[in-house]
């Protein structure tokens, strides 16, 4: 399997995380949250997502061995989840879940979880450190530049929003979406390269 670079592994975490994609979200949980307030949970929450990474980046081995899974069977799952994310991003679901006037500031959910860290997130980190634990703290560099980026689109989601427009941002969560089927698919690809590699 081909070595990830620290700048395909930071550009695959960006598309997990989707902040861009997530920026209507993130202007309907911040609406309600004061001005002085905002930086304080901005930060909160960047935090909170940060350490659930981190963790799973530090015993992400020891998950697999517990539950007896190989680095191959993670790929291939890895790559699944993140097709599926794909497809959400290509073939969003009608927004109006009734979330989009929260009573409060968010606390941990949903911003920090599952919004930035969700599933294909976790399964992201695992995934990188599972292959090469070697460059454990690369990965973490990357991971941190990933929360720069997010804790920036969070704190100006509303005029990065308004700023680019609903078309604009929609596409671009699209093209994001494209992008991200095509790591996923060549996840997918090495991971049944792998797989029958191992039965010869």
């Amino acid at each position: 399997m081909e070595s990830t670079s620290f700048l395909s592994a930071f550009v695959l975490l960006l598309l997990v995380t989707d902040p861009f994609g997530s920026l209507p979200i993130f202007v309907s949980q911040m609406r309600n949250v004061a001005p002085q307030r905002r930086s304080i949970v901005v930060i909160r929450e960047i935090t909170v997502a940060f350490c659930v990474l981190f963790a799973f980046m530090l015993f992400g081995r020891q998950f697999l061995q517990v539950m007896h899974l190989s680095e191959t069977s993670l790929g291939i799952a890895g790559g699944v989840i993140l097709f599926l994310i794909a497809l959400r991003m290509v073939f969003p679901a009608p927004h109006g879940n009734g979330a989009d006037h929260p009573a409060d500031e968010p606390f941990v959910v949903p911003l920090a979880i599952p919004l930035i860290a969700g599933p294909s997130a976790l399964a992201t980190v695992l995934l990188l450190v599972s292959r090469e634990p070697a460059r454990l703290w690369e990965w973490v560099a990357a991971l941190a530049l990933t929360m720069v980026v997010c804790a920036l689109t969070l704190a100006f989601a509303e005029k990065i929003s308004h700023w680019l427009g609903e078309r604009v941002t929609t596409a671009f969560e699209r093209l994001m979406g494209l992008v991200l089927t095509a790591i996923a698919v060549q996840m997918l690809l090495d991971g049944i390269r792998e797989y029958i590699s191992s039965l010869a």
